[in-house]
């Protein structure tokens, strides 16, 4: 990104690599000061028409406000209000009415902070751990410039110093540092090569995003043309998010409108090293935000065979501003290649626990989005003191069987954290997170967080399977678990997919997808129909405890209750 700032859909990008303001006078005559000035005020003209007109009506046009108004800013950073009106009387405006002054201000410092603020530095090699430092440092300077000059325009506007300091985050709310790195990239792609790699992500939870929708709708298809095959990428409006999803190393490339998503990546797997991605070619490549010309949304899949590489693509619009898209496309894309090597993608949670008696088991828990699997593990944790000696998850979305050369099936996971609804967490854990967070839409409803909750070595371990069950989120019963001896009929309920949507999508009602999973299995179904019987075949073999699971989470009043009572349940069977 060459550009020393930019302003676009409520982020701010700072390029500390061209423009780092170190003092607080290079931040009052910096572009970027003079950018959130003018959007500020063309911006109250609709909020505050009050404040607008009172002084517009002293100054020619916005522009003029602007320029007023940032030289009595400069003022105000080394002189007093009767200094200032003595070198030039058009400054009197801003002090014969103080409140109103103070209250414009306020308005410009919340606009400012309301944004969400990315600092990057470029390194044209890759950055050691010395220019980590530097870089939180810097950020850190930055923030502290910008809280001190505030509160030297307001106090001295008032005339007296604060008795109450709050440290609010008024700098950048996060860092991306960048570096310029060769992979093996095949022809088709060169187009991407410009772009630099994430090579370290720094931010300060909590960290608030709100998005342009907050559900997601539909599947993602396969595609019979390659969609980025010869694109080229603007360096100045791309970046690239190195990570593994699962044991798939993903290069994924989003638009700068779409910061949060990208962002939301360091919460939810694991950042690729150095190491592991120079001069070699990638599993999966996704491009998302591309601005292609069409309105409405286009999101599928496409198989390079020739380069062995699989490709997602979401086209640049309003309706895939929202994470489900992000994450559930690499989800997509990771099943459908575990799938081509053998392997069986599970939509559900995992847990291997050890309980206080010194027993221990992995349970997986299966279902489709809204079917408790997240529910089920915040009521394991609630179980904690009662049962747990110690509990490590897995996977709280998505993972995969493999069959092991001893003949065992182990499950691994694909993500390091986990993207829950904050509404079905137990407050005391939601308000835990505060200070490791990435918050989305925490106003409305299907409010999202995205939190880390275990480590790239824990989910790519792999734990032998002992109990396979089915979370069924409708249907109440007064046992809440139900062992399926016959393995046909096990099949058929697993296959079936079938719960009553909760509002994370679009769907209502009591729906099915196939195995519970539209993310590779429903694309890819002939070849799951192999590997579900494979697998089950395998697992029933080897004495695997399968069943359901009921939740009770889409019956009104049970969802708090349900998933505890079947935790509960659940333990007392492992403890026989």
């Amino acid at each position: 990104m060459l550009q020393e700032f930019s302003l676009s859909e409520g982020k701010v990008i700072l390029n500390f690599s061209v423009k780092f303001c170190d003092n607080r006078q290079k931040i009052l005559n910096s572009y970027g000061f003079k950018k959130v000035i003018q959007t500020f005020i063309h911006k109250l003209q609709k909020d505050e028409p009050i404040i607008y007109n009172l002084y517009i009506k002293a100054f020619k046009n916005e522009e003029d406000f602007c320029k007023s108004l940032i030289e009595v800013f400069k003022w105000l950073s080394v002189c007093n209000p009767d200094e200032i009106i003595d070198v030039h009387n058009k400054y009197k405006i801003f002090f014969d009415d103080k409140d109103s002054f103070l209250e414009l201000i306020e308005l410009l410092y919340t606009f400012w902070r309301s944004l969400e603020r990315f600092a990057i530095v470029h390194n044209t090699t890759i950055a050691e751990g010395l220019q980590n430092v530097r870089f939180i440092q810097a950020s850190g300077l930055f923030n502290e410039l910008v809280i001190s000059l505030h509160r030297r325009i307001v106090e001295t506007v008032m005339g007296y110093q604060h008795r109450v300091y709050r440290q609010a985050i008024a700098g950048a709310n996060a860092g991306l540092m960048l570096s310029d790195i060769n992979w093996n990239c095949p022809i088709e792609y060169y187009g991407l090569r410009s772009i630099p790699f994430i090579t370290s992500v720094v931010f300060d939870p909590p960290f608030i995003t709100y998005t342009k929708r907050n559900t997601r709708d539909g599947i993602f298809m396969e595609h019979d043309t390659n969609p980025i095959e010869n694109i080229v990428l603007n360096g100045d409006e791309w970046f690239l998010f190195p990570v593994w999803v699962g044991s798939m190393l993903t290069f994924v490339y989003f638009h700068s409108d779409f910061m949060d998503q990208g962002f939301g990546l360091a919460n939810l797997f694991e950042l690729a090293k150095e190491s592991e991605y120079i001069g070699k070619k990638p599993d999966i490549i996704y491009i998302y935000g591309y601005p292609d010309g069409h309105q409405e949304k286009r999101t599928f899949y496409y198989k390079d065979k020739k380069n062995d590489i699989l490709i997602g693509y979401a086209n640049h619009c309003d309706d895939v501003d929202y994470f489900g898209y992000m994450k559930k496309m690499l989800l997509t894309l990771h099943n459908v290649k575990q799938m081509e090597r053998g392997r069986l993608p599970i939509h559900g949670a995992m847990v291997n626990i050890s309980l206080v008696n010194g027993k221990s088991a992995n349970i997986i828990i299966m279902g489709d989005s809204g079917a408790g699997k997240s529910e089920s593990l915040e009521a394991f944790r609630t179980l904690n003191e009662k049962y747990i000696r110690h509990m490590r998850v897995i996977f709280d979305d998505m993972g995969f069987l493999n069959e092991e050369e001893d003949g065992t099936i182990k499950g691994y996971g694909t993500e390091i954290g986990a993207f829950v609804r904050v509404d079905d967490l137990d407050p005391a854990y939601a308000y835990a997170q505060l200070d490791k967070g990435i918050y989305s839409n925490p106003d409305k409803i299907n409010a999202r967080v995205t939190i880390p909750i275990s480590t790239y070595e824990v989910i790519s371990r792999g734990y032998k399977v002992d109990y396979m069950l089915y979370a069924n989120n409708y249907a109440e019963a007064d046992k809440k678990i139900k062992f399926i001896e016959n393995l046909d009929d096990a099949i058929q309920v697993f296959e079936e997919g079938a719960r009553k949507a909760k509002g994370t999508t679009t769907e209502k009602g009591l729906v099915k997808s196939y195995f519970a999973n539209p993310f590779g299995p429903v694309q890819e179904r002939p070849l799951a129909e192999k590997l579900v019987r494979k697998y089950f075949t395998k697992m029933a073999e080897n004495g695997v405890k399968i069943g359901e699971i009921h939740t009770s989470l889409a019956i009104d009043g049970r969802a708090k209750d349900g998933p505890r009572e079947a935790a509960e349940e659940l333990f007392k069977l492992i403890n026989e």
